[in-house]
């Protein structure tokens, strides 16, 4: 995926090269000594608020599944340092940034139907409590008549 082009998710998300502003800092994995040397880790940060290509729904869902990632600003911090090399790192964020993105632009699920339990279903509640009572009345103390 070449870095200029648009990531397109759906027809209401779409992120901008734009938007995404890319860190490289020092990463904490494997490395080795080249850990303390070379900033192999990426701080991607994509600003979700004031992005072009995301509808108003998307963009209210981005931030709320973001949760801790999410800045006041509306900005979404993700950062990816599991790999040694800046290329495989920055690829990982823009997949995980993309894989959000994502996810907060599938459709919301239909709305429940209230459904009532069957007579059956009532009755048969209804004997076993009845069956529970009568065997807890029958727990107390025993009278000398």
């Amino acid at each position: 995926m070449a870095v200029d082009e648009p990531i397109i998710i759906s027809h209401e998300a779409v992120i901008h090269d734009g938007d995404l502003e890319e860190n490289f800092i020092r990463s904490s994995g494997p490395g080795g000594q080249n850990v303390n040397k070379v900033a192999t880790a990426v701080q991607l940060r994509f600003d979700a608020r004031n992005a072009e290509g995301l509808s108003e729904r998307v963009r209210a869902r981005v931030l709320k599944l973001a949760g801790q990632r999410a800045t006041k600003d509306g900005v979404v911090v993700i950062e990816a340092g599991r790999y040694r090399t800046q290329e495989q790192n920055r690829a990982d964020a823009r997949a995980r940034l993309t894989e959000l993105v994502a996810k907060a632009a599938e459709p919301p699920p239909p709305p429940r139907k209230k459904t009532r339990p069957t007579k059956g279903s009532v009755e048969r509640r209804l004997k076993s409590k009845a069956g529970r009572s009568t065997v807890k009345k029958l727990r107390g103390r025993v009278s000398d008549d």
